[in-house]
């Protein structure tokens, strides 16, 4: 199902941001092959049509300081709204915790926890299981080193699905 009425040369530039972040109009228009003073006012509009959420620097944090990172499964003891509504409020004031995502299945949450230390992780684990947030069971897993983080492909998933008839 489409979302919005974006056209191929609006998800060509909405792509280039993704990749590159904040572009002169010159280097845009480069990119996106288009004059300059219609590509930034496309870029203009899709800012203001809330496209376009924020720009991002990509830190190296491993070169500057040592850190650990580890990935929680949460399941909680019961699926009422109020229980998700609390849970889901303490995970966006801890600033530990980077990345939450709400799933379907054997868990309820995926966490991205980022700590200076192993001691760090402890007290917010002690500090999640005090609030009482009905946390059922949790599971950890120790990030050992990161193979992958990148943006999905914004050209590929804006493409019509193509089927395949036998």
């Amino acid at each position: 199902m489409k979302k919005s009425a974006l056209d191929a040369i609006d998800i060509r530039i909405l792509a280039a941001v993704q990749s590159h972040g904040q572009l002169s109009k010159t280097r845009l228009a480069e990119i996106v092959n288009l004059s300059p003073t219609p590509c930034w006012a496309r870029l203009d509009r899709l800012k203001s049509a809330g496209f376009i959420r924020s720009y991002h620097a990509d830190i190296a944090m491993d070169r500057i300081i040592d850190l650990t990172q580890v990935i929680v499964t949460v399941a909680l003891l019961h699926h009422r709204k109020q229980d998700f509504d609390r849970f889901e409020a303490y995970v966006r004031d801890a600033r530990e915790i980077t990345e939450c995502f709400a799933t379907g299945g054997g868990t309820d949450y995926v966490l991205k926890v980022v700590v200076p230390c192993m001691s760090a992780f402890q007290a917010l684990m002690d500090g999640l299981l005090a609030e009482e947030l009905n946390i059922d069971r949790y599971y950890t897993y120790i990030v050992t080193r990161q193979i992958k983080d990148s943006q999905p492909d914004l050209v590929a998933l804006a493409k019509p699905a193509q089927t395949t008839h036998q």
